[in-house]
């Protein structure tokens, strides 16, 4: 196993300063000596043994339990080091590996039939995690989602407001009034946000106690509550129908074996000349299997989709696309941000929890932006409506949107008072 371990090491990192420590306390440098030091030690054979078998899975995983330790660097320097250290990487896997992941695609259905009850499951798994927790590394609105940076500049809270904007305007809310559904709705910052700027009557529904909880306070605490309206439901039982359909960093829960169900459900509770827009992580090549560490160990049953995959849906639903838009390295961003926010906070969330699962969550935010940064992952924003005339010809509207919200948000009103209204473009 050793020598299988120090030839894939070998192959991955040609450039960079690596120093590798094995088990039995042998030391050997890998790269050229450039760049920032990193020095990881094996603990344990075991350790050894999982690296060289599945590192997808046991580097986080034996980080986590304290098998492997970095005496120089952090995470995401060694992260860095390997995405990095050979330009042939992304091209780079052993017989082995290529065996375990093609495994793991063809065994997608079995974890990724998300049922209602498992579902609820999976959801609270995550985000029924002590809301002191998030609020260690997240925005102040508690956004959990992929931000969007209108300048290199921007602090996390200003990209996040920006997020909410920009999916706003691609709602055409031209009027207030108008009902919206927000599928995953999470704390409540984007349903609150179209209330509180457009004038909005919104649902919002999600599987998290946590978060319905919080959403709900938030809406008494600004006098919304007659405007937003939280329920604790799956969104295939979700009531009415809608003008507008909203869901951000929702439908990477949903399941490959689902995704006509969802779609098709969008298309039932979506009103003939209204519009939806979909905000989710996607893939930039072809389908695969799941990353087995985030899969066990951060989002259960979760599945990040290629585009084909979802056009596959969109195309027997009934709905049709009438924009796409990709964000690349927005998230790199928004996850620098929370990685940092954590890491400097650490010994806060040690003590709610503890060491190991500080350790878990260092390499989960450090290995999303790793993938994010240098390797296939972006987020795919979908506009999709029943009519192609539901929305404007040109994409000029939202640019111009974007400037009416910005007055709004700071007009000093703190809501929605109808002093302002959108321009709408005629239907052709």
């Amino acid at each position: 196993m050793r020598i299988m371990l120090t030839s894939m090491i070998s192959r991955l990192v040609r450039r960079g300063n690596l120093k590798f420590t094995y088990a039995d306390g042998e030391t050997r440098t890998f790269g050229d000596g450039t760049g920032k030091p990193v020095h990881v030690r094996l603990n344990s054979r075991r350790a050894q043994w999982g690296l060289a078998l599945d590192p997808a899975f046991y580097l986080g995983h034996y980080y986590g339990t304290g098998d492997i330790d970095l005496l120089e660097g952090d995470m995401f320097d060694l992260l860095e080091t390997v995405f990095t250290g050979n330009p042939d990487f992304k091209y780079y896997q052993s017989g082995w590996n290529h065996f375990l992941e093609r495994a793991r695609y063809l065994l997608r259905w079995v974890r990724e039939k998300n049922d209602i009850r498992r579902s609820r499951y999976n959801v609270q798994h995550h985000y029924d995690l002590t809301g002191a927790l998030y609020d260690l590394f997240l925005d102040a609105d508690k956004q959990y989602s992929c931000a969007y940076f209108e300048t290199p500049e921007q602090s996390l809270d200003e990209a996040q407001l920006a997020k909410k904007r920009h999916i706003a305007s691609k709602l055409t809310i031209g009027r207030p009034g108008l009902s919206v559904l927000d599928i995953g709705s999470g704390w409540g910052g984007m349903a609150l946000y179209l209330a509180r700027n457009l004038g909005a009557h919104v649902t919002g529904v999600t599987l998290s106690e946590e978060q319905f909880a919080v959403s709900r306070r938030r809406a008494a605490e600004e006098g919304l509550e007659n405007e937003v309206r939280f329920l604790l439901e799956d969104y295939r039982n979700a009531p009415g129908t809608y003008d507008r359909i909203v869901s951000v960093g929702m439908f990477e829960h949903v399941g490959r074996p689902n995704y006509l169900t969802f779609f098709r459900k969008a298309a039932a509770l979506l009103k003939q000349d209204g519009v939806m827009l979909l905000h989710t992580i996607g893939r930039t090549d072809t389908p695969t299997g799941n990353n087995p560490f985030i899969e066990k160990y951060i989002f259960p049953g979760g599945y990040i989709p290629a585009l084909s995959e979802v056009m596959r849906a969109v195309e027997k639903s009934g709905l049709a696309v009438t924009d796409i838009e990709i964000l690349r390295l927005h998230y790199a961003k928004t996850l620098r941000h929370w990685r940092q926010r954590f890491m400097a906070r650490r010994d806060e969330a040690k003590a709610l929890y503890d060491e190991r699962f500080c350790r878990i969550w260092e390499f989960y935010l450090a290995s999303s932006e790793s993938a994010f940064r240098w390797q296939n992952l972006v987020v795919f924003q979908l506009q999709l409506a029943h009519d192609q005339q539901s929305v404007p010809l040109t994409r000029t509207y939202i640019d111009r949107d974007e400037h009416c919200l910005k007055a709004r948000e700071g007009d000093g009103r703190g809501r929605f008072g109808g002093a302002r209204k959108f321009p709408q473009e005629a239907s052709l």
